[in-house]
């Protein structure tokens, strides 16, 4: 039997990159998968494959930076399967990694961008977790970044709003603990995903600058961090809490002194790069 057999998953964000090959990695272990997403047309391809390939999924669009968006999608999990075990809170905000200066960024801005990245998160347990503690288990697994840990200028909500998942999936872990119900961040380095291949398909010496950044001399796959949440949701991680998992092919435990002189050599070596910004 598959270790997640009988279970019910959701996904925000579940129709492609990072959820849609979650969806796909928990559905291979048996879960049952609502993909939730915006985007209801990718979101039902991703289910008909899923189907396809012998398990169990059902694609809905939902709104999660609302809570009407987040209750529609959970009762649509209930009334469909009966039972809520995880919710993988991935959802993206694509506005939020643009380049947004402190003194540039407008209060629809950042409400917009925050309602995705944190809010959502927030709106996800608190509508979740009633359905799981009436079964004393559940799993909720946040999509935070490697952003979360380390900052970047010129992109204010998205460092906050990854900062800030880290930290509400801390609290949350101590809140729903005694629930039965763990609570746990993934941080993803640079992954590779459908709407970024177009990018490196046309500057390839830029994901050959980008990979080199990388201990393992390569960036991630969607397969990578569904394979973290997979673990996380599974018996394996069953004593594990208000964790921050960071997948990122060693980027963030390098020394900058080191890395900055090896990133000028590849430059040397390479004059023809063209830097991707």
């Amino acid at each position: 039997m598959s270790s997640l057999e009988n279970q019910v998953a959701i996904v925000t964000g579940g129709a492609m990159g990072i959820g849609g090959a979650t969806s796909r990695n928990l559905a291979a272990s048996g879960a049952k998968v609502l993909i939730a997403d915006i985007a209801i047309d990718s979101a039902e391809t991703n289910a008909r494959t899923i189907r396809e390939s012998g398990g169990t999924a059902l694609a809905v669009q939902a709104d999660v930076s609302t809570a009407s968006g987040i209750q529609s999608m959970i009762d649509r999990a209930i009334e469909e399967w009966g039972r809520l075990d995880i919710l993988v809170s991935n959802a993206f905000s694509p506005g939020a990694e643009g380049n947004q200066m402190v003194l540039d960024t407008t209060e629809e801005q950042w409400d917009s961008g925050m309602a995705l990245l944190v809010k959502a998160i927030f709106l996800g347990a608190k509508y979740a977790v009633p359905h799981m503690a009436k079964q004393g288990t559940g799993s909720i697994v946040n999509i935070s970044s490697v952003h979360g840990m380390l900052t970047a200028p010129g992109s204010l909500i998205y460092e906050a709003g990854k900062s800030a998942v880290i930290g509400a999936t801390r609290q949350m872990a101590t809140e729903f603990g005694p629930m039965g119900i763990r609570v746990n961040a993934i941080c993803p380095g640079h992954i590779v995903t459908e709407r970024m291949q177009s990018q490196w398909d046309a500057n390839p010496s830029g994901l050959e600058f980008f990979k080199d950044q990388y201990p393992l001399r390569k960036v991630g796959k969607p397969d990578d961090i569904a394979n973290a949440v997979g673990f996380l949701c599974s018996d394996a991680a069953s004593f594990i809490t208000g964790h921050a998992l960071v997948v990122d092919g060693g980027l963030t435990v390098q020394i900058q002194e080191n890395f900055g002189v090896r990133q000028a050599h590849f430059l040397q070596d390479n004059p023809d790069t063209v830097l991707p910004y």
